[in-house]
């Protein structure tokens, strides 16, 4: 019989460390897991699937006004904040019973408050002590805002799916899939938008043609896009609150939401006490395994800052149950790992962008198209689906292959498969296409776009 309380101690009940907890479970190890906040973590409460609500709530406006060419006399007699809130509610109060009880089912001792390490085999909660063989550092990460004066006026995105009414005016700042995501979501609902990025073009780390169109179909739906923007006060008064730009310039609003980036949640957790090497920004560093510089801690998911998705955290969960308790070492595979940007027009990509292709394989061909999809060939509606593959011209290989236009998340999904069996563009060109679809473009790309032509030299 084993010296310790648990063979698992996880600290923090998100996706990852219930993914763990769960499987090492039923591989018969002794477990138990904290959690001071929610159960599901960010993903379930305040992320992936409110987020995913608030996105279909968006894009009724519009579909209301395309039905009309379809012959339907539909008319929106307008929008209940409230009642949006509620039912997402309601649905999150759902999901999170279920993780309890899968929890429960798989033998998990679930344990209610924030858990701070002790020492390397113990962890202190509501000032019991617990001990376990293997502690794993599961927490997650936390928006972070900066230090401008007037920052205590800023909601972040968890903040943003609990408003109590909505405003009329709205400033999402940030340049990244939150901040494309929620300035969809005010503007689709009503809210007059305006999106603010301190650097030249949002999207950074996305295809260069990605970021591009979606800067131009944002623009076409009503929200004032505003690039190498960046706002240095801010002040409430008696309307509202104005933002003060470092140019000068002001604006004034209702809501002022920052999506500039999240921090490992790692304050406070006792790891550099015991050693726990970490980067500047508090990530975790994990070997393969995921274990950190104490042989006994091991860590997961956004709080050591490898790719912050919830299926990759899944992964890395199940790996860590595999290591230690199947005797099966394993890792994540982070390679193609397709992910979708539920933007408005949505995002999805799988694979290298056009600027890491040509920089690791030299010679690349690339398809794109640019076409108006079908449904709007009726309504009338200027939204312009863009889709981009590119090609190893030395192997055939397909490297990357991106997209923006409507489901763009559900049809990657499938090209990611195609892209993790090492599918040739050939492999794409002999394939029958379902018509008439959208998705079928991939499969009729024909010519490559021509080459950029090289600057003179001066």
């Amino acid at each position: 019989m084993s010296d310790y309380d648990y063979d698992l101690f996880v600290i923090g009940a998100g996706s990852g460390g219930v993914r763990a907890a769960r499987f090492s479970a039923n591989y018969g190890a002794r477990v138990a897991i904290a959690e001071d906040m929610f159960m599901g973590g960010t993903c379930v409460n305040v992320g992936c699937i409110p987020k995913k609500l608030f996105v279909y709530a968006a894009h009724y406006h519009e579909d209301f006004a395309d039905s009309a060419a379809y012959g339907w006399n539909a008319e929106a007699k307008g929008f209940d904040w409230r009642t949006l809130v509620e039912n997402k509610d309601t649905e999150i109060t759902r999901l999170n019973g279920i993780y309890e009880r899968l929890l429960g089912n798989s033998g998990v001792e679930i344990v209610n408050g924030r858990a701070t390490l002790v020492d390397a085999h113990t962890v202190a909660v509501n000032g019991k002590e617990y001990s376990a063989k293997t502690i794993l550092v599961a927490t997650g990460g936390w928006p972070v805002v900066p230090d401008i004066p007037g920052k205590e006026h800023i909601v972040t995105s968890t903040e943003a799916f609990y408003l109590d009414e909505l405003p009329k005016r709205a400033i999402v700042v940030g340049g990244g899939y939150i901040a494309v995501e929620f300035a969809g979501i005010f503007n689709g609902i009503g809210v007059d938008t305006t999106l603010m990025y301190r650097g030249p073009l949002f999207m950074r780390g996305f295809d260069q043609d990605v970021r591009t169109h979606l800067a131009g179909e944002m623009a076409k739906k009503g929200i004032d896009v505003q690039f190498s923007t960046n706002i240095a006060s801010i002040e409430k008064t008696d309307a509202g609150y104005v933002a003060t730009c470092e140019d000068g310039s002001t604006v004034e609003t209702d809501l002022i939401m920052y999506a500039t980036g999240r921090a490992p949640k790692v304050t406070g957790l006792g790891l550099e006490a015991l050693g726990v090497a970490m980067e500047d920004n508090g990530a975790i560093i994990v070997d393969d395994q995921f274990k950190t510089s104490v042989d006994s801690i091991y860590a997961i998911g956004d709080v050591i800052d490898r790719l912050q998705l919830t299926p990759v955290a899944l992964a890395e969960g199940m790996a860590v149950a595999k290591t230690l308790f199947r005797d099966e070492p394993s890792t994540a595979d982070y390679d193609h790992v397709a992910t979708a940007v539920f933007s408005q027009p949505p995002v999805g990509t799988v694979g290298l962008t056009e600027e890491e292709a040509r920089e690791r394989h030299g010679d690349v061909a690339i398809f794109r198209s640019t076409f108006r999809a079908l449904k709007h060939t009726l309504t009338g509606r200027d939204e312009q689906t863009m889709m981009k593959m590119i090609v190893d011209k030395k192997t055939d290989k397909v490297l990357g292959v991106h997209m923006v236009g409507a489901d763009a998340g559900e049809i990657l999904q499938g090209i990611a498969v195609a892209l993790k069996a090492g599918a040739t563009k050939a492999v794409f060109d002999s394939t029958i296409g379902i018509h008439p679809t959208s998705a079928e473009e991939f499969v009729t790309m024909r010519e490559p776009v021509p080459e950029p032509v090289a600057e003179a030299a001066e």
